[in-house]
């Protein structure tokens, strides 16, 4: 098993960042790059405001970055579910954005996909993915990243992530991100997101960056406070190859008022 906080940060934030990152990207810190066996993954991240009201849930914008490769430049492992249980202090609300379906974004470029759900838009940025095809040399394919309310129901809330690959390989995936309360001990949300396989499994993203918005049709989709200086979040990522990813992150915050 390899256990290190950068594993998900690089490459399960993508996919779940708008929960983990309110726990891993605190105080803007400067990239950091570190070694796990053969891998090397390279992670940055910051929300603002960083001070925070101990007792009332200050809205916040999200920024997160993330790079994966393997030292003997082989194709890393694609990483295929994310399940995080975040702080208590960080909330998620997407109740009163307008939301997009899952089926009307499916097979669909980032101009299609956008103009179909712009008003459900929470965030974007832009990601690699490399793709190994059996005897043949990896490519990187680009896409930008579109980041959708998909609505609250029954106390579930959840996300779509769109991404579209072109040349050489051409398709849209879809990662769904469902988000519930979760009452245990310091943590107080369960997110859980399912990795779609990109071309057939032989696809992974390898380098990405997102920001999730401040204000988004006068809602604000991620708030937390700062009580007691710190934020944490428990973190595990299953990966194509059968590897888990397990790891506690706590990051300081600035707690006012």
């Amino acid at each position: 098993m390899r256990k290190h906080v950068l594993i998900v940060l690089a490459l399960g934030a993508l996919i779940a960042v708008s929960v983990v990152g309110i726990a891993t990207a605190a105080g803007g810190e400067t990239p950091v790059t570190v070694k796990v066996g053969n891998l090397e993954l390279t992670a940055n991240g910051g929300f603002s405001p960083k001070a925070l009201s101990k007792t009332k849930q200050t809205p916040i914008e999200l920024k997160v970055s993330g790079e994966v490769k393997e030292a003997d430049g082989s194709h890393p492992p694609a990483i295929r579910e994310v399940i995080l249980e975040a702080d208590k202090a960080g909330q998620v609300h997407l109740k009163g954005i307008p939301t997009c379906k899952s089926g009307q974004l499916q097979a669909t470029d980032t101009t299609a996909a956008e103009k179909a759900c712009k008003p459900a838009l929470i965030g974007s940025g832009q990601a690699t993915a490399q793709v190994a095809f059996a005897e043949q040399k990896p490519i990187n394919v680009n896409s930008k990243i579109l980041v959708f309310n998909g609505g609250e129901k029954g106390g579930k809330a959840t996300m779509f992530i769109h991404a579209f690959f072109a040349n050489p390989i051409s398709g849209a995936i879809v990662t769904t991100v469902t988000i519930t309360k979760h009452k245990h001990g310091r943590f107080g949300t369960l997110a859980v997101a399912k990795i779609p396989q990109i071309t057939g499994g032989s696809g992974s993203i390898t380098k990405f960056n997102l920001n999730i918005k401040k204000n988004v049709a006068g809602h604000n989709p991620i708030s937390s406070t700062c009580q007691d200086g710190k934020l944490k979040v428990h973190v595990l990522g299953k990966f194509e190859d059968g590897t888990k990813a397990e790891t506690e992150v706590i990051r300081a915050c600035t707690p006012k008022g």
